[in-house]
């Protein structure tokens, strides 16, 4: 007899490789499969790779239907996969994305215990325009209200939760892979002979500095471009644009291969991380892991995550140019930062605790039916 049965609501679907909450239940699924329980996962049409090796046997992935947009998605497919689930009466339901709060009616009138991981703070995102914010924010406040157990993977998201809708949280970082062995460098590079940016193009992760930053940059270095907006626009023309421009400005696009991305993070002479809204950053965390020399955009998020194990710069193309010149200049640098970071990553942000957390969480709301916080 399986432990219990839980549905996984708001990702892609598994296996995919979209972005940190899918990363997230490509490990916590099969995590909580070994371990005895019923797991289903709700994803869209072809973002999904079926044939991935580490694919778990026991892991149901169930395909809804939705609006494929950029502000329509997130909403239509959340509303397919909770009005499945509460047919389906699951014992627990893990919901990602606080959009998804519309809907957590549905699964409370049928008696199913949930637990969401709220993520960052969508409606401060300049990626969003006023209506899409609007729907993010009024999803937090349905997710406030409805919500039976909230996560959150940084204590500063989980202090705006308390002080913006009295609501406690649990405390549930992200995790990172170490690497077994050190992998050959990309092809075409050079050991600790790059700096490396690994993003989202959306504005505020520091996208449009970091190229002008490049700009003058690769004078001297050569710059490794990951990311895309997913969607085409103007980040995405900048930056392509600045890679015919300059010969040692490559833009690699998307990566789903771990070992091409864990290669990059741990062969860089210098990562980047730009991103300044949210909480736990999965890329910021994985790059740790990695053991990659950090020059990371300074908010509170970042210097959460990072303690001393980075260099914190604001916002502007010329701090950011001279700290990653600083840092691709000296070796000795590089090295502390490399293994502090790795060090840290090891000691805070390791997927089996992370599992294991997500599990007796999923238990404890799975047991009471009431409404509360951990």
């Amino acid at each position: 007899m399986p432990i219990g049965s839980v549905a996984i609501i708001g990702t892609r679907g598994y296996p995919s490789f979209y972005g940190g909450f899918e990363t997230l239940i490509r490990k916590l699924a099969p995590f909580l499969a070994d371990r005895g329980w019923d797991v289903s996962v709700y994803g869209r049409p072809g973002t999904t790779d079926d044939c991935a090796s580490d694919r778990h046997p026991q892991v149901e992935s169930i395909t809804t239907r939705g609006i494929e947009s950029k502000t329509m998605s997130t909403l239509t497919y959340g509303a397919s996969s909770v009005l499945d689930a509460a047919r389906r009466r699951p014992d627990v339901a893990l919901v990602m994305n606080v959009a998804n709060g519309y809907w957590l009616p549905a699964l409370k009138a049928r008696r199913i215990p949930t637990v969401i991981n709220v993520d960052g703070i969508e409606w401060e995102r300049a990626k969003w325009g006023t209506l899409a914010k609007t729907v993010f924010k009024s999803g937090a406040q349905m997710t406030a209200r409805f919500g039976d157990v909230l996560v959150c993977d940084s204590h500063e998201i989980a202090s705006y939760w308390r002080e913006n809708f009295r609501r406690d949280s649990v405390f549930i970082a992200y995790g990172g892979d170490i690497p077994s062995r050190k992998l050959p460098t990309v092809k075409g590079l050079r050991r600790q002979g790059y700096a490396l940016m690994v993003a989202r193009f959306v504005p505020e992760n520091t996208v449009s500095e970091f190229v002008d930053a490049a700009e003058t940059l690769s004078d001297l270095h050569d710059i490794v471009i990951v990311g895309s907006s997913g969607y085409g626009g103007p980040l995405d023309d900048k930056v392509r644009a600045l890679s015919q421009r300059r010969e040692r400005v490559i833009w690699m696009g998307q990566i789903a291969d771990d070992s091409k991305l864990f290669s990059l993070w741990q062969n860089a002479g210098t990562y980047f991380h730009g991103h300044s809204v949210g909480g736990t950053n999965p890329a910021l965390v994985q790059a740790m892991a990695c053991g990659a020399p950090t020059v990371a955009r300074n908010t509170v998020y970042n210097r959460e995550v990072l303690e001393d194990s980075g260099v914190f710069v604001a916002p502007d193309p010329g701090d950011i140019a001279n700290a990653i010149h600083s840092v691709m200049n000296s070796p000795q640098l590089q090295r502390s930062l490399g293994i502090g970071a790795q060090e840290r990553a090891q000691a805070v942000y390791q997927w089996d605790d992370i599992c294991a957390h997500y599990e007796n969480t999923l238990r404890v709301a799975m047991r009471s039916k009431t409404r509360g916080c951990g």
